[in-house]
């Protein structure tokens, strides 16, 4: 039997730990979540380190992880961090406003269960964090129809050092600023550069940052 929220009565309720850097967003969560049925907020941590000391303690079933942080480790890394720990580890469900293809790809690959938007309705994140708590994928609508898209139509698989070249050369730097921004030489920006091409099917500088603005491969 069920209540009408479609939860069991009977089952215990999803135990969750909120991580935000932002004290208002956060307050803001746990009020909304206090009146969410079946769910119960154990801990609230404003970093990826006092999540993952928090987690190791109280032993949720759900993280509600931001992908922006502030200051330390980010959102991917502590998802990466706890999902890769030993013993129990937790479902993570990433909250956020960031809905590129590249944070996506990272939260997923990191090992984020789910990926929301804080812009959805109650009712989704709630069934999201459900859903989430019982080992099932919760994407937003227009993050799973990103995904699909890639999935159709896969993206140019780049190294990081070739996205980090790129990003620069999206800001207009030359071959011998960027060098000097990474810290390697001008020969090797060129040999990436000439890779990137042939990734993106381009033979220009301006064509290479069109492509990677349209596929969204800049961060």
């Amino acid at each position: 039997m069920t209540d009408q929220a479609g939860q069991d009565p009977a089952r215990a309720p999803v135990r969750i730990l909120v991580c935000d850097d932002h004290v208002v967003v956060r307050a803001g969560l746990l009020a909304l979540l206090d009146s969410a049925p079946g769910i119960e907020v154990v801990g609230e941590a404003g970093t990826g380190e006092e999540a993952l000391a928090l987690a190791a303690r109280l032993v949720p079933d759900v993280v509600l992880m931001d992908l922006q942080l502030g200051e330390g480790i980010d959102g991917v890394e502590t998802t990466r961090r706890l999902t890769a720990a030993p013993g129990p580890s937790p479902h993570v469900l990433v909250l956020t406003t960031y809905d590129t293809d590249a944070d996506i790809t990272r939260a997923i690959e990191a090992g984020a269960t789910g990926y929301l938007l804080k812009a959805e309705r109650p009712e989704e994140l709630f069934a999201a964090i459900h859903a989430a708590a019982r080992g099932r994928t919760a994407l937003s609508g227009p993050v799973a129809s990103r995904v699909m898209a890639n999935l159709r139509s896969p993206r140019p698989s780049l190294t990081d050092r070739e996205r980090d070249i790129l990003a620069q050369l999206a800001t207009g730097l030359g071959n011998r600023e960027i060098a000097r921004a990474l810290f390697i030489s001008e020969a090797t920006v060129k040999t990436h550069l000439r890779r990137i091409y042939d990734k993106l099917g381009v033979d220009t500088r301006a064509g290479a940052v069109a492509v990677a603005k349209e596929q969204r491969l800049l961060p």
